[in-house]
């Protein structure tokens, strides 16, 4: 096949006058993203949401889109929406996905704990999710703000998460995907209320339904996710590894690898002894053993976690500070996620053209009969060639997600699509480009001011020195004061790996790493 190789393309933007602040409210394609003309939602509103809604400024980024500021030109109200461009759905199942995500957030009521879903809107080249806006920060930078962090907190956040898991099961919703990130606070008040925002891996559920699909991200994955056998009780064990970092201010399962990540969850061995947690109350430690049970079976119901003492209470917890020792853990442990998150960024904006090529001379390698195409037998033979060897289901779970034209087979570009999506954390080539966009000097090393200048435009913010000390504190395994490019791949590779892909691509990785944890008969677990 000629001519399937292309740069990929980069995200659209809203076009905006000198000043940033005052956008015009158009909406500009951009011509090296080719629309994709096909029906997304079930019932979009009606109309061009330009002509409801003017853009403003950038939020966030995910997965899939983009999250700007809105404000509706009838009432002035100041909204966000998020944008998710029809070009990264590349598969019936990110449809599908983008579909049930809107179909939950309608059907889940309101709720002071759970972002308030306005409308949906729907053109040609992407879909649109406006919804309340919150502008209060992520639940991390907020405890991390506090110059006095509690127990007390601690449990008051832990029972608002549980209170979301409960309406969403009342709702036959499982959530799969609790993280702190994705709680946000409306204002910056101290009463202002915390708010589940993101339903993306979200999915409706009958009682007694099980589900195989490996979502979530891994440091609050349950074991029975890893197993692929799991219904709501999921929700529970992701609210316990969220309440263990509020405690001591650092994951409860930690590896250097996603691989050693899986294990410690599989083998579920809980620290509740080392510092702080000889200063936490034994029921607070009763309740994080309780929802960390690695048996769903006999897992704390939600309703059950509800009426604990210690969460059903929290007006009595004890609001002796649990000391600044974990404040500073919190705040390392999130100032990294979002470091790791710039660089998935530039990682995603700097994608060579010559790296695109060699993948289509990975292709012609594989492409043993010469059609132009991959069979299941030539991608399956071809992956354990270039040292991926995945088991059949999950060869076949690949061909499914990067076949987009649906001929059973890949040809160039859809194994281009899939490729870089594969390889983009697994390459040495990819983060070494990664790392010389932060390396400015080109000395080898990332130093306190370049990181700051890279940053200036990030979340952490153009002037807060010590933030940038903290991420290069922890990147730092030879505490030199900088960041050689071993110990930026260390940081990359730690945690992150099982978030780069689209979902569907993930999944069929982590279903490879699932079946070869699951192979070894010594971790696998059973239960009745």
């Amino acid at each position: 096949m000629g001519g399937c190789i292309a740069t990929p393309a980069k995200a659209g933007a809203f076009k905006r006058r000198n000043d940033s602040s005052n956008p015009v409210p158009e909406y500009r394609p951009d011509p090296s993203r080719v629309s994709r003309l096909i029906s997304v939602l079930r019932n979009p509103a009606d109309g061009d949401i330009l002509h409801k809604y003017r853009f403003g400024k950038e939020l966030g980024r995910g997965e899939f889109g983009i999250t700007r500021k809105c404000f509706d030109l009838q009432t002035g109200e100041a909204l966000a929406c998020k944008t998710i461009p029809k070009s990264k759905l590349r598969t019936e199942i990110d449809l599908e996905d983008v579909r049930r995500e809107v179909d939950i957030m309608r059907h889940l009521p309101k709720h002071p704990n759970i972002v308030r879903f306005k409308e949906a809107y729907e053109d040609k080249e992407a879909v649109y999710l406006v919804m309340e806006l919150c502008q209060g920060g992520e639940l991390f930078d907020r405890i991390v703000a506090r110059g006095h962090y509690t127990e007390r907190a601690a449990a008051t956040v832990t029972k608002t998460i549980i209170e979301v898991c409960k309406v969403c099961h009342e709702q036959g919703v499982i959530h799969r995907d609790l993280k702190p990130e994705n709680f946000l606070f409306t204002d910056a008040s101290e009463t202002a209320q915390l708010k589940a925002i993101d339903f993306g891996l979200s999915i409706f559920y009958e009682p007694g339904q099980r589900f195989s699909e490996i979502v979530g991200s891994p440091y609050y994955m349950a074991p029975e996710v890893l197993r692929r056998n799991y219904g709501p009780e999921v929700d529970v064990w992701s609210a316990g590894v969220i309440l263990y970092i509020l405690l001591c201010g650092v994951p409860p399962f930690w590896a250097e690898t996603e691989e050693g990540i899986a294990q410690a969850i599989i083998r579920g061995k809980v620290d509740l002894e080392r510092d702080p947690w000889p200063k936490v109350s034994e029921e607070a430690k009763d309740l994080v053993k309780c929802m960390l049970d690695p048996n769903p079976y006999s897992r704390m119901t939600v309703q059950e976690v509800l009426e604990n003492s210690w969460i059903k209470n929290t007006n009595h917890v004890r609001n002796v500070s649990l000391g600044e020792d974990v404040r500073i853990r919190i705040k390392q442990f999130s100032l990294m996620n979002k470091f790791k998150k710039k660089v998935l960024r530039v990682v995603a904006e700097n994608l060579p053209d010559e790296q695109i090529f060699g993948i289509k001379q990975t292709f012609d390698m594989m492409d043993t009969d010469k059609n132009g195409n991959l069979s299941f037998e030539e991608l399956k033979e071809g992956l354990h060639m270039i040292g991926h060897p995945v088991a059949d289901p999950d060869v076949q779970l690949l061909m499914n997600a990067a076949d987009v034209d649906g001929s059973g087979t890949l040809d160039c570009e859809e194994f281009v699509t899939m490729s870089v999506h594969l390889k983009e954390i697994d390459s040495d080539e990819v983060l070494s480009q990664a790392f010389s966009v932060f390396d400015k000097n080109r000395n080898g090393y990332i130093e306190f001011d370049e990181l700051r200048e890279t940053l200036v435009d990030d979340s952490v913010g153009s002037n807060n020195d010590q933030i940038i000390k903290d991420i290069i504190f922890d990147a730092d395994l030879d505490k030199d004061g900088r960041i050689s490019y071993n110990e930026f791949k260390a940081m990359m590779k730690t945690g992150m790996g099982w978030k780069m892909a689209s979902r569907q691509y993930s999944r069929a990785l982590l279903n490879a790493l699932s079946l070869k944890l699951f192979n070894d008969k010594s971790m696998e677990l059973k239960f009745d």
